[in-house]
């Protein structure tokens, strides 16, 4: 158990041994208590607002409650001191042994250290990136790829079951297009002279390996032969080709997907009609006609029915078309369908979308909500864009496609944990600009530096230690100071950090808290520049030399652990 943990279980027994005296009445919501440190340092090591949360349901004033629980905080081992603060928030403070306890915990579970069974028995279900099969991963996909595949780690570090999903929007006009685009490449790959790729195709230059592909296996059989005779087949091999490039981009990043669902096997498996069997059972489907919109009609409006989901139920401001008026299905209408096959087998859903499908949150929320009847949660976190800078200046073109920067482009030019991190420093639903200089510059004003910096210096303690002859035995601890204690009281935070951000799903959480850390390291080391004694490692000093070197490897352990979240690998050396 973690030392935040402790604490928060040894105020649950104190509320437990008051109400069975009868000084408290049973049964008070305790779900917002909470235990941490104090905005200010000076006010002491732990603050918790028990006293402020209880006293309304209790039926007192909170510095009531608070003189009540002093006592019993102050009598708990390594309290040295107890302080009521303001209307009623209670201030402790430990003794020097309980974080010196905690340095010895971070070192003894190592990579377990910051993990937790907070979400054990609750699956998840993260969908992420799910770009069309239509071209390679360009940054465009880039943050929603990562930020989504840093959630899945964070949810698992926290003890949930997580099914990493890609959809594959490998139905409807698109694809239908990437066909007709490959069979140009096609007929280009056994010679013929195509000229200007048509407007509206596909003209990057990936798909001429899909076209010698399909050459080599079809010879000329489908250069002449009609449009139904091979769009399936070329749209089949075609996806599957861009699939192939798409994974291996991704790998780039170092993301692996559990599940590729597809959307074509999902309209083809009855399973939209098993979701709008459902829907219309609980009369929440119906035949109608949608109001005309908003503002001035289009003079060509005309109402028409259409089978309709009663969205507005559930919090959606209209009603909305599951079948268009021809009978094929909306898009709507099958991602509905996919979402309750999501939800067969996960308890919570967690799409990860662009900001520019905002609009379409709701009717989701209210689909799952409908078809799970409340049972499964369902979230959607929106990623904003990123801006491409080069000292500055915006970067329009790619070495590779001619239109958009790939991904591959760039993770081939500053390093895949290096786009990683960058990606979350800053919330999702913020603008964020990638400046090519920014990122792999050497100061303290690049958090990606800095944290790998911290890692790599604490890596070289334990070469410069083999090279002083530094013997490694049991380390004496109370030899670390009130400032190495300090270090160590934040290295303790990280598994609260780490259960935080899975609570909000916020995985840039992690990268505030590392950088806050890197930097409190950095504070330490420097110390060293003009005081040889104040160095973690002083020749002739062994004792003090094992001590901070075990204090140094704890906060690399605890920014190893970090970094994993964020799929990023710890520098050893820079």
């Amino acid at each position: 158990m973690t030392l935040y943990a402790r604490f928060a279980a040894e105020i649950g027994s104190i509320l437990d041994a008051l109400e069975a005296e009868g000084r408290l009445a049973p049964g008070l919501p305790r779900h917002a208590i909470a235990i941490e440190p104090p905005r200010d340092p000076a006010h002491g090591d732990l603050a918790t607002n028990a006293a402020m949360v209880l006293a309304k349901p209790a039926g007192t004033n909170p510095r009531a409650l608070a003189q009540l629980l002093q006592p019993r905080l102050a009598a708990l081992d390594g309290v040295t001191a107890v302080e009521i603060a303001g209307p009623g928030f209670l201030n402790l403070r430990l003794a020097p042994e309980i974080w010196r306890g905690e340095l010895a915990t971070i070192l003894a579970d190592g990579a377990r250290y910051g993990r937790s069974q907070a979400g054990a028995g609750h699956r998840v279900n993260v969908e992420y990136v799910s770009a069309n099969p239509t071209g390679p991963m360009h940054m465009g996909h880039c943050r929603g790829a990562v930020v989504g595949d840093a959630l899945a780690n964070l949810l698992a570090f926290a003890g949930h079951p997580v099914t990493r999903e890609y959809y594959v929007n490998d139905a409807g006009a698109q694809v239908q297009t990437l066909a007709r685009s490959a069979h140009l490449r096609y007929r280009e790959a056994l010679g013929e002279a195509i000229g200007e790729i048509p407007e509206g195709f596909y003209p990057g230059a990936y798909l001429q390996p899909v076209g010698a592909a399909l050459a080599a296996e079809f010879g000329d059989r489908f250069v002449n032969a009609p449009e139904q005779e091979w769009l399936s087949l070329f749209r089949t091999r075609a996806v599957a080709a861009m699939m192939d490039m798409i994974r291996a981009d991704l790998a780039l990043l170092g993301i692996h997907h559990d599940v590729f669902a597809s959307e074509a096997e999902v309209q083809d498996s009855g399973k939209v009609d098993a979701a709008f069997a459902t829907l219309r059972a609980r009369g929440l489907l119906y035949e109608g006609v949608l109001e005309a919109p908003k503002g001035e009609t289009p003079e060509d409006w005309e109402p028409v029915e259409l089978t309709l989901f009663r969205a507005t139920q559930f919090g959606d401001d209209q009603d909305r078309p599951v079948r268009k008026s021809d009978g094929g299905l909306t898009y709507f209408g099958t991602d509905l369908a996919y979402h309750a096959q999501k939800a067969a087998e996960a308890d919570e859903l967690i799409d990860i979308w662009g900001a520019d499908h905002a609009g379409t949150v709701r009717r989701i929320q209210a689909a799952v909500a409908a078809l799970t009847e409340g049972r499964t949660r369902f979230d959607v976190k929106l990623v904003q864009m990123v801006r491409l800078l080069r000292n500055g200046e915006p970067v329009k073109m790619s070495k590779r496609a001619g239109t958009f920067v790939t991904l591959a482009d760039v993770v081939n030019e500053v390093g895949r944990d290096v786009v990683r991190f960058t990606m979350l420093t800053r919330k999702a639903d913020a603008q964020m600009d990638f400046d090519f200089a920014k990122v792999v510059e050497a100061s303290k004003d690049n958090p990606v530096f800095y944290v790998q910096y911290a890692h790599a210096r604490i890596a070289s303690l334990k070469r410069k230690a083999a090279e002083m002859g530094l013997d490694q035995g049991a380390a004496d601890l109370t030899l670390l100071d009130a400032e190495e204690l300090a270090l160590v009281k934040l290295a303790a935070q990280f598994p609260r950090i780490v259960e935080q951000a899975a609570a909000t799903r916020e995985p840039h959480r992690v990268a505030f808290y590392l950088y806050d850390l890197a930097a409190a390291f950095h504070g330490l080391w420097n110390r060293g520049n003009d005081q040889v004694d104040r160095r973690f490692l002083v020749q002739d000093q062994p004792a003090i030399s094992r001590a901070r070197l075990s204090l140094g490897e704890a906060i690399g352990q605890t920014i190893r652990n970090g970094l994993t979240i964020m799929g990023v690998v710890a520098a050893e050396e820079m």
